[in-house]
């Protein structure tokens, strides 16, 4: 790969407009979500949990990139909110699961609206070949990140 200004330039560029998308998309979803007292952190709990109730504590905070204080946190906050409630494993008392209240599949339903919502305004005018290319190239640079920090979820 050459390794003139304009490359450079370009590389940078890159990097800071995932950045720059990404905050924005984050900062634009919390702003969705405030209506439901909902926030985007727990949106992803609940989310995962909607995919696979009765995940671990720790299976969650991995997926979702967290430490244990900060999953054990949200936890929490979620069931003060009578969202989810926890459980100990039937076979090791030490593991904790995490299931969905029933009034939390409602809620999730909500979410989901809002996502569609959102995401119809954010991606206005975008033609679906632009996304099915973006997509692809996002897909292409996370596995590239992956592979570069060793690991093999995709």
């Amino acid at each position: 790969m050459p390794t003139d200004n304009t490359t450079i330039d370009w590389e940078l560029r890159l990097g800071f407009l995932i950045h720059d998308v990404s905050r924005l998309r984050r900062s634009a979803f919390d702003r969705c979500l405030k209506p439901l007292n909902v926030t985007r952190s727990q949106w992803w709990v609940l989310a995962y949990l909607s995919r696979q109730d009765g995940m671990t504590q720790s299976q969650l905070a991995e997926e979702l990139d967290l430490g244990k204080v900060a999953i054990g946190g949200l936890i929490d906050r979620l069931e003060k909110s009578d969202l989810v409630r926890r459980e100990s494993d039937a076979s090791d008392r030490r593991v904790n699961r995490v299931y969905l209240q029933p009034q939390s599949k409602q809620l999730v339903n909500k979410m989901r609206k809002v996502n569609h919502q959102f995401n119809e305004v954010i991606l206005k005018g975008i033609a679906e070949t632009q996304l099915e290319a973006t997509t692809k190239t996002l897909v292409s640079i996370k596995r590239n990140l992956l592979d570069y920090l060793g690991s093999d979820e995709a």
